[in-house]
């Protein structure tokens, strides 16, 4: 599967965990230099808390458009280590 927002791949990986809809990509599958840490979060009662990155491709960030969990709760565990994305940002596969 590949992420791209703007033209550029933000990742490309075949070790995708899918969750609710949501292709989960292996951290180390995203392209460097790409994001930007935030200080957002969000809870899920079954996942945990997410924490977020904005992107910055081109001069244009995208805030808050990759999620993941650091410390998901056991239901939840196939996803750590793993970046997931929104807000415009196109996954195909």
């Amino acid at each position: 599967m590949k992420a791209v927002w703007k033209g550029e791949m933000i990742a490309e990986s075949d070790d995708i965990v899918t969750v609710e809809g949501n292709a989960y990509f292996p951290a180390a599958a995203v392209a460097p230099g790409l994001l930007v840490p935030s200080t957002h979060t969000s809870n899920c009662p079954w996942k945990g808390t997410a924490h977020y990155h904005s992107l910055s491709v081109a001069g244009a960030t995208n805030e808050n458009a990759v999620w993941y969990y650091p410390d998901p709760k056991p239901a939840a565990a196939e996803i750590k280590d793993r970046l997931a994305f929104w807000k415009g940002v196109q996954v195909s596969g």
